[in-house]
């Protein structure tokens, strides 16, 4: 399954701004991945980067594509991602926030940014933004039909270093507001993985910068994590098949620990039943 869009940006040899991998999985997650691509429309001319820039961090979330169908065959779960590097449009931020489109990334400049007019950047994101979290939107609607809750898992990677600190978690689990239980019962137990360094809220914090979470998960009310690799762990195939087991083990105990608690919390007190009926 895949969608295509073509309004200036796209062209007919571009590829679908978007895919979705198993689209058939019909387990409670649906898996995520924003960053997951590096393609370049053509009429971009690679954004005017060099091509080695387009495979590092500020290009793609390294390793995502991967691990995410990696994941999305032993959860049995869709996996929605899109297929344009992150400096084309960010789809994990509000369209309209200067750094959607950044002129500048981790001390790069992006040539082809540079003195956007506000239709050349209503132009990607109509073309690339915009369809990616309409078909999102629509797998979360539809999956109501089919499947008692979703819950949504959204994959990123993050570099070791990053303004020249080094960073010392392994993953971490991002959450805000909202269904928070499943993101926390996922931090802990991969932190109960004695080998691992967790961050909580670490690298990143989820805050008003993320866009796709807030947009989808808690609107809808849906249990959530946000989770973030390492992109060394993750940066070949072994890696990623590796970290999948990981978190589909780790996924599946958060969801049973949170199924659990909320089936206790609604249960109802003994003698609660019968104090509101009135005398048997």
């Amino acid at each position: 399954m895949s969608g295509r869009t073509a309004e200036k940006v796209l062209g007919p040899g571009d590829p679908a701004p978007f895919v979705v991998f198993n689209a058939a999985g019909n387990s409670p997650f649906l898996i995520i991945g924003d960053h997951a691509g590096s393609a370049v429309p053509h009429r971009l001319q690679s954004l005017g980067l060099q091509r080695d820039d387009l495979r590092r961090h500020i290009a793609i979330d390294i390793g995502v594509l991967g691990l995410g169908q990696a994941l999305a065959r032993l959860l049995d779960a869709p996996f929605v991602h899109q297929a344009y590097s992150r400096l084309v449009i960010d789809c994990n931020r509000l369209p309209a926030r200067p750094d959607a489109i950044p002129e500048v990334s981790d001390g790069t400049p992006i040539p082809a940014n540079r003195h956007l007019s506000d239709r050349a950047r209503h132009a990607r994101s109509a073309a690339i933004h915009g369809p990616y979290h309409a078909a999102i939107a629509v797998i979360l609607d539809t999956r109501r039909t089919s499947v008692e809750e979703t819950i949504l898992l959204s994959l990123h990677s993050f570099t070791p270093k990053m303004d020249g600190l080094t960073r010392p978690w392994d993953v971490g689990v991002l959450h805000g507001t909202g269904r928070t239980e499943f993101a926390l019962g996922l931090r802990d137990a991969l932190a109960a993985q004695a080998d691992l360094i967790v961050g909580d809220n670490e690298p990143y914090a989820m805050d008003e910068t993320d866009y796709t979470v807030p947009f989808h998960a808690f609107p809808r009310n849906l249990p959530y994590a946000e989770i973030e690799v390492r992109q060394d762990l993750v940066g070949n195939p072994s890696g990623q098949e590796a970290w999948a087991t990981r978190l589909a083990d780790a996924a599946r105990l958060a969801a049973e620990i949170s199924s659990m608690r909320e089936g206790s919390e609604q249960a109802p007190t003994p003698g609660h039943e019968r104090s509101q009926g009135g005398m048997a």
